[in-house]
């Protein structure tokens, strides 16, 4: 007996099975009124109906910088000056890159650390004169203090520079000199930064250029410095001349139309480079300074093979790829196209036959992801929903490139994630949409249907190959308990995916040398080279590299996000305390060089220590390992 019937609609019978929605409702440019449709197809499956809860879009939260107030001495401090700015970018982007901090606005409390960053600005309206003054002698007494645009005070002298000139005309940033900080930073990419494309003619990010200043880290093109150093003694004295915190946010909200130079499957460590350089001085300025391991296991590199099945002959293919990862010990992610309606895209195939392919996919011990169930161009532009769409009344249609009707995005994720749970007995925590279409509404929407994880995103436009927390909208002001994780390398971009494998392997090096991710997405509508690629890829960088599925890494990378990380210096060495609310396997810290770990602890607990790095095979709660010290490194 067949598990299900074929039910073909047309005209009015098509809107009957869409009453849930209501009238059909119609999407894109030059969409002025309704439409009819003239004859559509349903797979129906006998009995299936649901999800039968409503989903509710959670009302945004305002993010608390309190909530980062805590921790021990052995975090950089930051002193917040203006608790309205973009403070929730820059907390992300330490916590991506594994930097232990607490946020506090009280000066004489931030200056008890050994390094301060003071931000989003230093000045005589934010600080008091009694407050400018410790912070000028904080850098003379062995402390180090970064300046994020340092616009008055009486300060400019401390950080080495004459004026601070402000412009919405500098496009460029070149890393200069040979100074130990920037010695990590070997790639043309990484040199060269930049504020803004001057051939795209979008007003760029305002920034501060800094007159006089002897001794740059980082040079505009019109030769007033992004970056200030001065030395003093043990002290040190860093200005930096734009909004860390706004710029990071441009990535991560993927707003930075104005600084993305390429789309995808190229090197692209804009925001990186400023997260390194921040961890390069905190290293430098502390010697307990102990930061969190961005890779499982203390791998170089995360890898996360993912597959988008959104054709006909790719839920087929779909099982030879699977079975290729089986083989090798890897779980993929296959992000499935719920399509039980046929339209302008393409033919029915989750039906019958297609939810066999699925059920293999599940049974090979791959994990499902949706793919929405429309696959439109235009998803960003879908209305939110009610939170009621369900199988089968929500029957989505899309007429062309630009056009879809009776859709939603809540029914997309909700009435797809249904299906797929109900046929593969998972549970469904990633999510990544048709053509890799982006609402700004999209975060909430993922936590009020239940997703963790989202690969939405492009690595380059996103600025970054390191993963982030979302917001919600994509704006500045409320955090999304959802995580995402950025395309690398895809296989839509000319010459054919099998014929630059030298150039992925490449960029997966160059991501490698700081604990980047690497999201590759194939498309499984073909075997042939796209198969050969991904033998290839996993060949090339299995020797340093973690995989896992996207479910499996945000897993961990959420449970990373949690952790508490002290130093605190004792006899003749030091503890190191962590705290990990959620259960996690192969956490790796970054020690300073020369620390060794108490042998009886390693033994105990089967910790290993490779030079810097060293790797819990499991933490929950509070864990503390106990370290000596060499002879300290000498400071330049």
């Amino acid at each position: 007996m067949e598990r299900s019937t074929h039910v073909r609609l047309v005209g009015i019978g098509l809107a009957v099975v869409s009453m849930a929605i209501g009238s059909w409702m119609l999407f894109g440019p030059g969409a002025r009124s309704q439409s009819k449709i003239t004859e559509a197809d349903f797979h129906r499956f006998p009995g299936v109906t649901g999800p039968t809860h409503v989903s509710a879009v959670p009302p945004p939260v305002a993010a608390d910088w309190k909530r980062y107030d805590q921790g021990g001495k052995s975090r950089l401090a930051i002193l917040l000056t203006d608790p309205d700015s973009s403070w929730l970018g820059l907390a992300h982007g330490l916590k991506s890159i594994g930097i232990p901090f607490r946020m506090t606005r009280d000066v004489k409390d931030a200056l008890t650390h050994d390094m301060v960053l003071v931000y989003p600005t230093i000045s005589g309206k934010v600080l008091s004169p009694e407050a400018l003054t410790q912070l000028a002698e904080y850098p003379r007494a062995g402390g180090t203090l970064i300046g994020v645009q340092v616009l008055g005070g009486g300060l400019n002298q401390v950080f080495g520079f004459h004026e601070a000139v402000a412009s919405r005309q500098r496009y460029d940033i070149h890393l200069s000199g040979t100074d130990p900080l920037l010695a990590p930073f070997t790639e043309p990419l990484e040199r060269q930064l930049r504020v803004g494309i001057k051939e795209k003619g979008i007003e760029v990010l305002g920034t501060y250029g800094y007159t006089k200043s002897a001794n740059p880290l980082a040079v505009f093109e019109d030769g007033t410095a992004a970056v200030t150093q001065k030395s003093y003694g043990r002290g040190r004295a860093y200005a930096i001349g734009l909004d860390l915190g706004f710029l990071l946010l441009k990535g991560y909200n993927n707003r930075g139309e104005e600084l993305v130079r390429r789309f995808d499957n190229q090197f692209d460590p804009l925001l990186d480079v400023w997260l390194r350089l921040l961890k390069n001085i905190y290293q430098s300025a502390q010697e307990d300074a102990v930061t969190l391991g961005t890779v499982p296991f203390g791998k170089s590199l995360s890898v996360l093979l993912t597959h988008d099945v959104d054709f006909t002959q790719s839920v087929k293919n779909a099982v030879e790829y699977a079975e290729y990862e089986k083989s090798q010990g890897l779980v993929g992610t296959y992000f499935i196209q719920v399509k039980y309606v046929r339209d302008f895209n393409d033919d029915i195939f989750f039906n019958d036959e297609g939810v066999r392919y699925v059920e293999l996919l599940a049974k090979e011990g791959m994990e499902l992801g949706s793919h929405t169930i429309a696959h439109s161009r235009v998803f960003s532009k879908f209305p939110m929903g009610t939170g009621r769409e369900a199988y089968p009344s929500y029957a989505p249609f899309v007429k062309d490139r630009t056009t879809a009707y009776n859709a939603s995005i809540l029914g997309e994720l909700r009435v797809s994630k249904f299906l797929l749970e109900h046929f593969s007995g998972q549970t469904l925590v990633s999510f990544r949409p048709g053509e890799l279409s982006n609402p700004f509404s999209l975060p909430q929407a993922l936590q009020a249907t239940g997703y963790r994880y989202s690969s939405t995103a492009i690595a380059n436009n996103s600025l970054t190959h390191l993963p982030y927390q979302l917001t919600y909208d994509r704006l500045t002001g409320s955090e999304a308990d959802i995580f995402e994780f950025p395309v690398t390398i895809e296989d839509e971009e000319l010459p054919r995916m099998g014929d630059r494998l030298p150039q992925a392997l490449e960029v997966a090096r160059q991501i490698s040398r700081y604990g980047g991710l690497c999201v590759v997405l194939i498309h499984p509508n073909i075997l042939d080279h796209k198969l050969a690629f991904e033998k290839g890829f996993v060949e090339g960088v299995r020797p340093y590299a973690w995989f896992g599925s996207v479910g499996q890494f945000g897993q961990w990378w959420a449970a990373r996000n949690q952790v508490q990380l002290d130093a605190v210096r004792g006899a003749g060495g030091f503890r190191v305390e962590i705290s990990a609310p959620q259960p996690l396997e192969g956490l790796a810290i970054e020690v300073p060089l020369g620390w060794q770990l108490d042998k009886r602890a390693a033994s105990a607990g089967g910790i290993e220590q490779q030079g810097t790095v060293v790797t819990l095979p499991a933490v929950q709660g509070t864990q503390t390992l106990l370290f000596t010290r060499g002879a300290l490194p000498k400071r330049s």
